[in-house]
């Protein structure tokens, strides 16, 4: 009886090792692991020592396999605490207990670019992505059209599930869009008699206009004037910009590039010298900080605006000012000009003259 109540205690003692005895190698705090969909047991076990998680493959596997939980394997994303047992990490593993992933999702961009953030920090398809956001069912899911869902991927950072497809991705985003719109933020929205897109789309506009936050709301309260005609000149079409560099990167597919005088006539929905009003929709996901811009827009009488050299702009009342304003921001762009192309002969100058000069024997 002594030698197997002995095997039995030894035995009993192996197992409560197996179980709950630290199997982590040598780190602090925590690491992270993620399992692939369709992963076997031996790929979640490779995955987890590339990692450098496991302190023993060996134990790790006896007991999965003593439990039977070697067939429970869930994919996702795991942080492994330094220390955890054999027990805490497959119990982890096989119920599927997974940590979010934090991603930031970057303002005034594009479907593609928000796609391939979504593949680089979930493995979501970045092509997906951008057929999800422009997918009538799914956007009429979420109460809207395909005009407007890109415009309300918020740009901020959320804690999303890594094993999360592109159109649960977009819902989830989606509803930190719908919490951003607070009844203090509606009422402002309906002051200005702007519907929540309306305010976006005009926010869009002032994400890829302004280089200085601080004119945001200076910005806005031009646009603002111009649409609703809140000064004696009455309401003017918007003539933005940004609106005419959308449409040529809706054309041609390219990045934003200087315009042409010629680009200002280019027949596009989306261009605001040859539409009345707003665009049909946001040209890109706004900021918090420039839809915000647009619901506390300065009240002014400013009408126009010319950048002034600093990354910033010259805001006037009249079309004369404005002109004078042009005048200047074009003589400095000559004179800049003027400047880079003495640089360059003077560089070249030099180039030759070193190039004549003789080696010392």
């Amino acid at each position: 009886m002594l030698p197997l109540l002995a095997i039995t205690v030894v035995g009993i003692l192996i197992g409560i090792w197996l179980a709950f005895a630290s199997n982590t190698a040598d780190f602090e705090d925590s690491r992270s692991v993620r399992i692939p969909p369709g992963s076997s047991f031996e790929d979640a076990v490779d995955s987890l020592a590339a990692a450098g998680i496991l302190g023993s493959r060996g134990s790790f596997a006896t007991f999965a396999t003593l439990t039977g939980w070697r067939r429970q394997v869930k994919p996702g994303h795991y942080l492994i605490e330094s220390g955890m047992s054999n027990w805490a990490m497959l119990d982890k593993i096989r119920k599927g207990l997974q940590d979010p992933i934090r991603i930031t999702i970057p303002p005034g961009t594009r479907p593609s670019v928000v796609g391939a953030v979504l593949a680089r920090d979930l493995g979501i398809d970045a092509d997906a992505f951008v057929d999800a956001v422009h997918d009538p069912a799914l956007a009429a899911e979420l109460e809207t059209d395909t005009l407007h869902l890109f415009g309300r991927m918020r740009a901020n950072t959320f804690d999303i599930y890594w094993t999360t497809d592109a159109a649960t991705a977009i819902k989830r985003i989606h509803g930190w869009y719908d919490r951003f719109w607070t009844d203090g933020r509606q009422a402002k929205a309906d002051a200005l008699g702007l519907t929540p897109d309306e305010a976006v789309t005009m926010a869009s506009i002032v994400e890829w206009e302004a280089q200085h936050a601080d004119e945001r709301p200076t910005i806005a309260g031009v646009y603002l004037n111009r649409l609703l005609g809140r000064t004696s000149a009455g309401t003017m079409r918007l003539q933005a910009d940004p609106t005419v560099q959308y449409a040529l990167m809706q054309m041609d597919g390219g990045r934003m590039r200087r315009l042409l005088t010629r680009d200002y006539n280019t027949p596009h929905p989306y261009n605001t010298y040859l539409i009345e009003g707003l665009p049909p929709g946001p040209i890109n996901n706004p900021s918090d900080a420039s839809i915000d811009a647009v619901l506390d827009a300065e009240e002014h009488e400013f009408l126009y605006f010319v950048a002034n050299g600093t990354g910033g702009h010259t805001f006037t009342r009249t079309l004369g000012e404005h002109m004078s304003a042009a005048r200047e921001w074009s003589a400095f762009i000559s004179q800049q000009t003027r400047i880079a192309a003495q640089r360059r002969d003077s560089l070249h100058c030099d180039s030759l003259q070193r190039a004549q000069t003789p080696v010392a024997q």
